[in-house]
């Protein structure tokens, strides 16, 4: 009773103090719509929250006040929790999602000017607004994973699911593909090496004479996207979330004032700066630079792979055998030079899910061709050569138990998962304080258990 009563008066303190701001601010006026612990949600953070997710493409099924009002109620309990656990998340990752989309919504839209002018914010404020919408979900999600943690399933448990279900209900397979590749990385001439080694000379120079800054010259010139709009600086890492290379020298820089080394990664070649060491962790900046490929080297490795794709279908040696003695690609190498789906644990991918460029000549392959040399740009920015063997293609259709057993699975996992989270919200709902604006009592919630309060 006591706890309700604190919480009162915490609400109207609130709504006092939120109202007094709204009307103060060129007499916009705002109002709570929820409260969810000591988390006030205003109608002006729902209507944000809308435009975002309208800017992003998403169709709201129902009335969106409601939708989004309840979403952000939800997503609070989630944070709420994760704060308590110490969940953490990838910031960096969020970063590079943010600057993705920022990207993609200023050329469906037309312009940054109209971009500003649609959240009526200037391009830094919608930056942020994108980078707490993402923090939030990444949040939300990370404290469901744990919440759910490991769910384990036999064959007998799917199967009994599968049988449960109704015939309308199994999903439908697209496409899939086993891919093989054998990749060959053009050389790089010392005469481009030398002159990337000689730019972060120059570098490390200017920044020892004091001439400019590390983090200005990373802005400028850096080539990881990621860190150079943050003057190069990484987040704390520890020295398993770093190549080895890397590692190795940012852990022993002790000065901060001081400039390491050029380092080579397979990202290319960098120079690293000390920011704060904490335990096992380090903080660091750094300026990457990129060694380019000729085009006359590219087209030498394009010819030797025609040469090897040759002496394959003349019987010479088998492409599992090609893979396994000529490829470069250790991920592949030892695997006969078949792909990896690391987001299904598996060998089979959709053609949405391949590498486009990979993805650009298997389209037309018929199962055992294999294609023509083609270049290949990896998720590091590397230019590799290629040639590519369509090994199995399954046509699309409704699935089945029998041939596919891990879609099958992972939906009954999902179906678990779903369950676990579900009860958890509504066990929520009733520890933790929850008010809701009245106005909204016809909304038809996804969780109906909320209480209402009555706005004076």
């Amino acid at each position: 009773m006591i706890r309700r009563f604190v919480y009162g008066i915490f609400f109207a303190v609130i709504m006092f103090v939120q109202t007094e701001v709204a009307v103060a601010q060129d007499n916009v006026i705002d109002r709570v719509e929820w409260v969810v612990g000591d988390k006030a949600i205003l109608r002006s953070d729902i209507e944000e929250t809308i435009r975002y997710w309208l800017s992003n493409g998403r169709q709201f099924d129902g009335d969106p006040y409601c939708i989004v009002g309840e979403d952000l109620a939800i997503q609070q309990l989630f944070i709420h929790q994760a704060a308590i656990d110490s969940v953490e998340v990838d910031e960096a990752g969020i970063m590079r999602q943010v600057e993705a989309q920022m990207d993609y919504v200023i050329r469906q839209i037309g312009s940054k000017e109209k971009l500003e002018e649609y959240f009526d914010k200037t391009s830094s404020e919608i930056r942020e607004m994108y980078r707490e919408q993402l923090y939030n979900m990444e949040m939300m999600e990370a404290m469901k994973r744990k919440l759910v943690g490991e769910i384990k399933v036999s064959p007998l448990m799917v199967r009994r699911f599968c049988d449960s279900l109704p015939k309308d209900s199994f999903p439908y397979v697209q496409e899939q593909v086993e891919v093989q590749v054998i990749t060959l990385e053009p050389e790089i001439d010392i005469e481009e090496i030398e002159r990337v080694k000689g730019e972060l000379r120059d570098y490390t120079e200017r920044v020892t004479n004091g001439e400019t800054s590390f983090s200005t010259l990373a802005l400028l010139y850096s080539q990881d996207p990621g860190s150079a709009r943050n003057g190069g600086e990484l987040d704390f890492k520890g020295r398993g979330e770093l190549q080895p290379e890397f590692a190795a020298v940012a852990f022993n820089l002790t000065d901060p004032n001081k400039v390491s080394k050029i380092v080579e990664t397979e990202y290319g070649f960098h120079i690293i700066q000390l920011v704060e060491k904490r335990g096992d962790r380090v903080k660091v900046r750094h300026i990457l630079r990129k060694p380019e490929y000729s085009s006359d080297n590219i087209k030498k490795m394009l010819l030797r792979l025609d040469s090897i794709s040759t002496d394959i279908k003349d019987k010479k040696f088998t492409f599992e055998e090609g893979a396994e003695v000529i490829s470069h690609d250790k991920d592949t190498r030892n695997n006969y030079g078949i792909m990896y789906n690391k987001n299904k644990a598996s060998s089979y991918f959709t053609l949405e899910e391949l590498p486009a460029d990979v993805a650009r000549v298997v389209d037309g392959l018929a199962v055992g061709d294999i294609s023509q040399p083609f270049a290949w740009q990896l998720d590091n920015g590397k230019t590799v050569c290629a040639i590519a063997k369509l090994k199995s293609r399954t046509d699309a259709h409704i699935a089945t138990f029998e041939d596919d057993y891990e879609t099958m699975r992972t939906m009954y996992q999902m179906k678990l998962s779903e369950e676990r989270v579900q009860a958890w919200i509504k066990q929520k709902q009733k520890s933790t304080y929850v008010r809701i604006n009245s106005d909204n009592r016809n909304c038809e919630f996804k969780y109906p258990d909320w209480q209402f309060y009555e706005e004076k």
